[in-house]
């Protein structure tokens, strides 16, 4: 695996930020996160590549994919994280989009691919349920045949952002008879605005509302929403995980976490010098460089992987599972490098929650609420305790 860029790479780069830098709308620099966005906001840059025609990079050149390799794409994460920029929601872009050209009819594809890639269509997962996490395969939402349509009733939880969803993917049991409860499930499309889908608030532990629960009381869904086969949905689901856990590492944006986190502690005070001096604080940013140096190599073989015609595999799973590690860890590294001002209640001062007189420097504001937010990482996706059983099997054969 070569390691240098060549000189086209190197060309294509400087495009690449020139095209963020000149591009990127003003009004989002320097926002970094999307959880108190406005639907218009988080959909700005999206819109934007899809004019471009850089909306979907890894998808196949012949449904609207740039032809980059692998490097390029490497390159292009690196200078969207270097900017901060709200890059595209992975709901249609890295998870349905990728499951509808490969498994869905023709017709599915001319109908949703092209508001995917604009941008134009918000998509949500409907997979969880209150008793279906982890064990996903005991989820207990059904839909049933009738006439020319599915019947789907059941409840879904953890739906993220689906307050502005257009569309939905929902895995349903239309088969509660199969021999194993994988085999009963299928992968079905559903119009958020149809009749029977209410969507509910959950607000998480930083205040915010990304989550909510959603309930399917007698929603008709047209059968040609079914992607692929009746009961085959457990295939198509694995394969939708399997490329949302590579994308849930995030080796670029925690790098630029990391040169905030140097930036802070180049800054705050222990003791009457920068933190950036305290032997065990500097200890801690570099144990967790060389980690994330690790992962960076791992995610560079599965990208080389992908360049062979390799698509993502249980490599996927070493990759969320250190990649969520090192977020969390990089966050609780900001949480105490701010100190006292990254404490909870300043998010919401004064106690309305408007946030009109915030206390200490800015790059404070949003340690404590990113802390808690990230705390998700590990469960969403597959939680780490199933993906380390997931390593055990497929990758150490044990």
């Amino acid at each position: 695996m070569n390691l240098e860029f060549t000189p086209e790479e190197v060309e294509f780069r400087k495009e690449v930020r020139a095209f963020i830098e000149e591009n990127y709308p003003k009004h989002l620099r320097g926002v970094g996160a999307r959880e108190d966005l406005g639907k218009d906001d988080m959909l700005a840059w999206h819109q934007i590549l899809g004019e471009k025609g850089w909306s979907v990079p890894a998808w196949p050149e012949k449904y609207g994919g740039t032809g980059w390799t692998p490097t390029q794409r490497y390159i292009w994460s690196e200078e969207n994280a270097r900017m901060d920029t709200i890059m595209p929601l992975p709901f249609g872009v890295s998870m349905v989009g990728p499951v509808i050209y490969t498994f869905g009819s023709e017709e599915m594809k001319a109908k949703h691919l092209p508001g995917i890639r604009s941008g134009k269509v918000w998509w949500c997962q409907g997979y969880s349920e209150p008793g279906a996490g982890s064990d996903l395969a005991s989820l207990k939402t059904t839909a049933v045949r009738d006439g020319d349509h599915y019947v789907i009733n059941g409840q879904k939880t953890w739906t993220t952002l689906a307050q502005h969803a257009d569309w939905g993917f929902f895995l349903c049991r239309t088969d509660p008879n199969a021999a194993k409860p994988q085999e009963g499930i299928s992968f079905i499309l559903a119009d958020m605005n149809t009749p029977g889908i209410e969507v509910k608030p959950i607000k998480t532990i930083d205040g915010g509302h990304e989550v909510n629960e959603t309930w399917l009381t007698d929603v008709r869904v047209p059968v040609e929403n079914l992607v692929g086969k009746e009961n085959e949905g457990w295939t198509y689901a694995k394969f939708l995980l399997a490329h949302e856990r590579s994308g849930i590492a995030g080796v670029a944006r925690s790098k630029r976490g990391v040169e905030k986190l140097r930036a802070i502690a180049s800054t705050e005070l222990l003791d009457g010098k920068p933190l950036i001096k305290d032997d065990d604080f500097i200890r801690k940013i570099s144990q967790l460089e060389i980690d994330l140096t690790a992962l960076e190599f791992t995610e560079l073989r599965t990208l080389a992987g992908e360049a062979q015609g390799k698509g993502p595999g249980p490599e996927s799973s070493i990759l969320k599972v250190k990649g969520t590690e090192i977020q969390q860890r990089l966050t609780e590294l900001t949480l105490e490098a701010v100190g006292h001002y990254g404490h909870p209640y300043f998010r919401g001062f004064p106690e309305d929650g408007s946030n009109e007189f915030p206390i200490g420097p800015d790059y404070a504001h949003q340690a404590a609420p990113t802390y808690f937010n990230m705390r998700k990482t590990s469960i969403y996706g597959g939680s780490n305790e199933i993906q380390r059983n997931i390593i055990t099997k497929m990758i150490l054969g044990l």
